[in-house]
């Protein structure tokens, strides 16, 4: 059965566009979850490369791709998702994985924000090959607040029509700021 939670939503999205094997960045490794969505979609032939400012989302990511036989699938990088290009070549990457805010179970003043979040978007755009997918989980109220998530959107937003598709997805009939997957694809 598939969960209508965000991010399994928007994994099952992510894996309608980008193919298997591919080049694949986990921007906000967190827990490390989504880096082992990727591990798993790169298989054999791919590479996933995972950033997170916090010490400790890179060890529980050390630890969860370990426990799963997938440790070394993943190059984990103990840096700001705005530093990507200094790992990554231009027009390199299939996939670019985001998941915005706080990680989960630490500490709520330590979460992305929005001008560092935008110009991560920005570098990561940059390094999607053509047809690359770039997915967000946008959260906001609570610990969030809306700052980040109209930021976000308002640089989504103003993306080229001609370079790239933007989809925003909603849900629609859930109170309280629910979470909004989006997606951008670099035509």
């Amino acid at each position: 059965m598939i969960s209508y939670q965000i991010t399994q939503w928007s994994h099952e999205l992510f894996k309608l566009q980008v193919r298997p094997g591919g080049c694949y960045v986990d921007a906000t490794m967190g827990n490390g979850h989504d880096t082992l969505f990727l591990c798993e979609l790169a298989g054999e032939t791919g590479m996933v490369t995972a950033f997170d400012i916090q010490e400790k989302a890179l060890l529980a990511t050390e630890k969860l791709l370990k426990e799963h036989h997938m440790e070394g699938k993943a190059r984990l990088c103990l840096d700001s998702h705005t530093n990507m290009e200094k790992y990554l070549e231009a027009e390199s990457v299939d996939g670019i994985y985001f998941n915005f805010g706080y990680l989960p179970g630490g500490d709520h003043s330590l979460a992305t924000k929005a001008d560092t979040s935008v110009e991560a978007i920005n570098k990561g755009l940059t390094l999607l090959k053509k047809g690359g997918v770039l997915a967000l989980c946008i959260y906001s109220g609570g610990d969030t607040g809306f700052e980040e998530k109209d930021r976000i959107l308002e640089c989504l937003k103003n993306l080229d029509e001609k370079q790239y598709i933007v989809i925003v997805n909603t849900y629609y009939n859930r109170k309280n700021n629910p979470p909004i997957p989006a997606f951008v694809v670099k035509k």
